[in-house]
């Protein structure tokens, strides 16, 4: 029955199997979808979900996948090149579109499909993983605390885990490009490594590094706020390379730089063993401060970042299967408000 059933795209990479291992869990009826028919093969033998293999960039094709579910979790990243063929396959098929991208990129693209997604009669809402629900929550937490803010900080880092080759591939993607901000409501550029600062994450305190994370794009939209920064756990080492590699920029941008780096990626282990990821934890921390001088601080803890993504994207996805959505482009918290994050087992906030 189309109107339960869910179309996982990108079903056989690392944080793919973790969401199909979630659905099961949760007992929902999914079509696992990608190009790769042996992955597929194999990851519907050990589900037991059935499966089709579909190019994103065959139009027709996609489509017709499509039609066979309510909605898509695309994690078929980089989603750069890939968000905007599902999500004008998803408005031709009526089909409500989530993906797990933290690429301000889509999010400013997909913000620009509202009317028609409300025209459509679905959601549209990219970054349902660890992009962005918990940092999105905390956002909007801290500007229900302080309604008058003009700034918002946010930060985030992991104890123990490491990267997938989607997620290795989607910052390669976005190398030479610099910095971002959101600045009096505009996008704006700055150096990489220009900006940092030491964050107390309540159980440790360490260096951050300014990043340009989808929340720059989210938050701003979920809060008003149009002075946003993103920082991540950082090492002295860290933010001395993002300083050295503004002079390389130039030589990053290059199409077949990033070939050569893609392709090592591919190499590479596909992500975090899974006991690094079952026992490692996420922490992110925020402030908001307004013109007078006024501020707010608060804290989060939840489990790791790849186990979370699974857990928020199914959660979301079962929310709009049982018809629990505003038509249109949303953030996590735009839908389903700052307690969304709290529905996750073993997640803490913490007010300062």
């Amino acid at each position: 029955m189309r109107s339960q059933t869910l179309i996982l795209y990108g079903s056989y990479g690392y944080t793919g199997k973790l969401i199909a291992k979630e659905c099961k869990i949760k007992n929902l009826q999914v079509i696992l979808a990608g190009r790769n028919r042996e992955a597929l093969q194999k990851q519907s033998s050990e589900t037991g979900y059935p499966f089709e293999v579909v190019d994103i960039h065959d139009r027709e094709a996609l489509k017709s996948l499509l039609l066979k579910g309510a909605l898509v979790i695309h994690c078929g990243g980089p989603f750069r090149h890939t968000a905007k063929a599902m999500a004008d396959a998803c408005l031709e098929t009526k089909t409500h579109y989530t993906d797990i991208t933290g690429e301000y990129l889509v999010f400013e693209l997909l913000a620009g499909y509202d009317q028609k997604g409300k025209a459509a009669g679905i959601i549209i809402m990219p970054g349902t993983g660890f992009d962005v629900v918990p940092s999105d929550c905390l956002a909007l937490h801290l500007k229900n605390r302080l309604p008058s803010a003009t700034h918002l900080q946010l930060a985030f880092t992991m104890s123990k885990g490491g990267l997938s080759r989607g997620t290795k591939k989607s910052m390669t993607e976005g190398l030479g490009d610099g910095g971002l901000i959101r600045k009096n409501g505009e996008l704006t550029r700055i150096e990489l490594g220009d900006k940092s600062m030491e964050v107390d994450f309540g159980a440790f305190k360490t260096l951050t590094l300014c990043i340009p994370w989808g929340d720059i794009s989210t938050a701003w939209r979920s809060t008003g706020i149009p002075n946003i920064e993103v920082y991540t756990g950082a090492t002295p080492s860290m933010i001395k390379n993002a300083k050295r590699s503004r002079y390389l920029n130039w030589l990053l941008r290059n199409r077949w730089v990033k070939n050569f780096m893609l392709r090592r990626i591919d190499k590479q282990k596909p992500g975090p063993s899974d006991e690094k990821r079952e026992s490692g934890r996420s922490y992110l921390w925020g402030k908001v401060w307004d013109d007078s001088g006024k501020w707010k601080e608060s804290r989060l803890e939840t489990v790791s970042g790849y186990s979370l993504t699974a857990k928020t994207a199914v959660l979301i996805a079962e929310k709009i299967l049982a018809g629990n959505f505003k038509p249109g482009y949303q953030t996590p918290t735009q839908a389903y408000g700052a307690d969304l994050i709290l529905e996750i087992e073993t997640t803490k906030r913490t007010d300062v």
